[in-house]
C-alpha cells in the first residue's frame, strides 16, 4: 500500500498526519516507510529532531543519482533512515530538493519515484509519502507512484476553495498519469466541535458528497507538543484523544 498525502495549501496538518498515520501503522506492526518529498523537511524534523547540516541527504541523493548518466550510476536506490520507533523507517528531506527540481522537470523524471517504490515494495508493507503544500514535481510524481491519495482540509473558507481545485487537479492527473489512483478521502483537521462555523462547513461538504472521512482530528496543543519532542502522537501521549482519533483514522483507512 501506498498512500500520499497532499493538499496545495499550506498549514492544514499535512505532515503531521502523514507522520502520525505512519507511526500508528508501525506501531500496529506494519513495516511502515514515510518518505517526506518537502524541501522544507518537517516530516523529517519532526521524526527525528534533525535539522540542517545534520540531516542525512535521503531522497535528495536519489533524485541527484537519476540525474547521473554511466553504467554505474546508483539510480534505484535510497539511504533510509531507522527512527527510533519500532518498525518506523523514512526517507528523509533536505532543501536540497528545490535545486533539483528544474533540472529533474528538464529532464523528464517524473517517473523514477514510482520505480523506486516498485524496488521498495517487498521491503515495506506500508508506505506513506509527504508532499510539498503545491502541486510541483514531487507531488506529481508522488501521485503517480501512488495507490490513494488523503487530502487534509480545515474548515475555514480558503481551504474550501483550495478544496475544489485539489479534486480537479488529481482527478486529471488520474486520468492522464495513474488510473489507478484512488482519492481515499478528505482528512478533516484541526477541528473545533463546538465552533458554529466548522460544523456548518462539514454539512455542506456532505450534503455536496464529497468524500469526508468520518474521523475528524481535533485541534489540539498536544500536536504541537509532540512535534517539539520530536515524537508522534502514538509516543508522546498514547491515551490522548487526539491519538485516539489517529488510531480510530488509520483503523478506518486499513478496513478494521
Amino acid at each position: 500500500m501506498r498512500r500520499v498525502v497532499f493538499n496545495q495549501k499550506g498549514g492544514v496538518g499535512k505532515s503531521s498526519i502523514a507522520c502520525n498515520l505512519a507511526a500508528v501503522s508501525a506501531n500496529a506492526g506494519y513495516r511502515t516507510l514515510l518518505i517526506d518529498l518537502d524541501a522544507q523537511a518537517n516530516a523529517t524534523q519532526y521524526l527525528t529532531g534533525l535539522a540542517g547540516e545534520e540531516v542525512p541527504p535521503g531522497i535528495a541523493t536519489f533524485f541527484r543519482n537519476t540525474l547521473a548518466s554511466g553504467p554505474f550510476a546508483k539510480k534505484n536506490e535510497v539511504d533510509i533512515y531507522e527512527t527510533e520507533f519500532d518498525n518506523l523507517h523514512l526517507v528523509t528531506a533536505t532543501a536540497e530538493l528545490a535545486d533539483l527540481q528544474p533540472k529533474l522537470e528538464a529532464k523528464f523524471k517524473i517517473n523514477k519515484l514510482r520505480k523506486l517504490l516498485d524496488s521498495l515494495e517487498d521491503e515495506y508493507e506500508r508506505i506513506y509519502v509527504d508532499t510539498p503544500p503545491a502541486l510541483n514535481f514531487y507531488a506529481v510524481s508522488a501521485m503517480i507512484a501512488a495507490d490513494r491519495v488523503l487530502i487534509p482540509f480545515d474548515c475555514d473558507s480558503f481551504s474550501r476553495q483550495a478544496l475544489y481545485t485539489v479534486l480537479k487537479e488529481i482527478s486529471d492527473l488520474r486520468d492522464e498519469h495513474n488510473e489507478d489512483l484512488s482519492i481515499e478521502g478528505i482528512v478533516v483537521n484541526q477541528f473545533q466541535p463546538r465552533a458554529a462555523l466548522p460544523q456548518k462547513m462539514l454539512e455542506e461538504l456532505l450534503a455536496e458528497g464529497l468524500p469526508v472521512l468520518p474521523v475528524y482530528l481535533n485541534s489540539s496543543v498536544r500536536m504541537r507538543e509532540s512535534h517539539e519532542a520530536n515524537k508522534p502522537l502514538i509516543h508522546f501521549d498514547s491515551r490522548h484523544k487526539l491519538t485516539q482519533q489517529f488510531v480510530e483514522l488509520h483503523d478506518l483507512l486499513e478496513g478494521h
